[in-house]
């Protein structure tokens, strides 16, 4: 157990020094895993790596990338940020309006491409006021942070939760006769605007702006809420008895739903433009940084799992809080939230998820208890966490990119000035809805 886990925290370490590097290191340490299991030091051998490999989270994230692609290619996104912006009466509506729309957005769409749609309306905006860009894209970036855990599809690490908790997309809404983690996020996000009227107050300048951007396609619209509406569908088809190929079927359904509407919607711009454009976009604007490093986490997790590592840090965790699940629910929070202002979220959530299910099974007692309430504290701290400085999360560093790129100067101050209240406000009204609705 001591030699997997010095392992791991050598990879840790290594993918926090040189974060551009992180799915080479995390593969690396992935076939160093497997490697010492092939000799015999950890009870993991190729087959058991491939299999710990979470493809219904990878085609969902592939699919649902490449969607995104054409969605914004159609312009749509620009275009609704527009009408929005045309019925607002002052600056401080109009960036309040902005930051509400990029959340919606980014329930559904990756964190970074909201950024990169709204970014720029925020922009032109600001350009024809007058006034300075940077709390403007700020407040953009961090609302879109916060709307990320909202739905299944709304970031990788929800993603991620779903596949480890088996949840499907309605039970981000309902479950087990609940409200779920959505309405948590929501409540988040109402008590956040109080914070950006506040921050904007002075900022009363009249907004004079006009609908110009038309869409090009309708098309990626319908496959964006086709693919809400299918996996809605998909949650309710009964899964098949027995193993076999509809049991493997089953058990990506989800991804394979996404997947299948990006190749649709790809064909069909390739055919409507008479070239292959489109593909070659799609390609190059997958994040294939990410969906390599989950490769890596995947395996490297099932190693540490089978060397009894997690079983020994949620014994560690159980320690601190006792038999209280109050004091666990708190502590993830609030050290998923500092933790996450630093480090990337997506290893983090990665590596606690069975952490949380080995601490619950400890609790009350050695009976265990559901870990719904952990999971849910823990993508809250995880997700919202990022919001407290300029590196937490990928929202933020993207939207900094494109504020230098425009040669605006961003200082940490000016980051810190809406990110910290932003967070506070929506980590607190979440973290109590939460354990309100789900506390044990």
């Amino acid at each position: 157990m001591i030699l997997a886990l010095i392992l791991f925290i050598i990879m840790y370490a290594l993918m926090l020094a040189f974060q551009q590097h992180r799915p080479k290191i995390a593969l690396s340490a992935a076939a160093v895993f497997v490697l010492l299991g092939c000799f015999g030091l950890f009870d993991m051998g190729i087959m058991d790596a491939l299999a710990a490999i979470d493809y219904n989270v990878l085609l969902m994230i592939g699919g649902t990338m490449g969607i995104v692609t054409l969605f914004i290619d159609s312009r749509m996104p620009a275009r609704l940020a527009e009408i929005l912006i045309t019925r607002v009466p002052n600056v401080l509506w109009a960036v309040t309006a902005l930051s509400l729309f990029s959340g919606v957005v980014s329930a559904f769409v990756d964190n970074v491409a909201t950024v990169l749609m709204v970014a720029p309306i925020g922009l032109a905006i600001s350009r024809k006021l007058k006034i300075s860009p940077v709390p403007v894209i700020i407040a953009i970036s961090v609302s879109s942070n916060l709307q990320g855990a909202a739905t299944l599809v709304g970031d990788t690490t929800s993603i991620l939760l779903g596949g480890f908790a088996d949840m499907n997309f309605l039970e981000f809404f309902f479950m087990h006769g609940k409200p779920g983690i959505f309405f948590g996020v929501e409540l988040g996000a109402l008590a956040s605007v109080l914070v950006l009227l506040f921050l904007f107050r002075k900022d009363t300048q009249p907004v004079t702006a006009r609908v110009e951007t038309e869409v090009n396609d309708y098309f990626p619209s319908v496959l964006m809420v086709g693919t809400v509406v299918l996996l809605i569908i998909a949650s309710f088809v009964p899964a098949p008895t027995g193993e076999g190929v509809l049991s493997t079927i089953y058990s990506i359904r989800s991804g394979l739903i996404c997947l299948a509407l990006c190749v649709i919607g790809v064909v069909r711009a390739c055919i409507k433009r008479g070239n292959t454009e489109m593909v070659r976009r799609v390609i190059t604007d997958l994040d294939t940084d990410t969906l390599l490093l989950l490769i890596g986490l995947f395996i490297v997790i099932e190693g540490i799992t089978a060397a009894g590592v997690i079983d020994t840090v949620a014994g560690l965790f159980h320690q601190v809080a006792g038999n209280s699940p109050f004091m666990l629910y708190t502590l993830l929070v609030f050290v998923s939230v500092v933790l996450s202002a630093f480090v990337d979220n997506i290893p983090y959530v990665a590596t606690m998820l069975p952490v949380v299910q080995g601490v619950a099974a400890l609790m009350n007692g050695g009976a265990g208890i559901e870990p719904y309430v952990f999971y849910f504290g823990l993508l809250t701290g995880a997700t919202l966490g990022g919001n407290l400085t300029p590196i937490g999360a990928s929202a933020n560093i993207a939207a900094i990119g494109i504020l230098r790129k425009n040669g605006e100067k961003v200082t940490t101050m000016d980051f810190l000035r809406i990110g910290v209240p932003f967070t506070l406000a929506a980590v607190l009204t979440g973290y109590a809805y939460i354990w309100l609705v789900w506390g044990v």
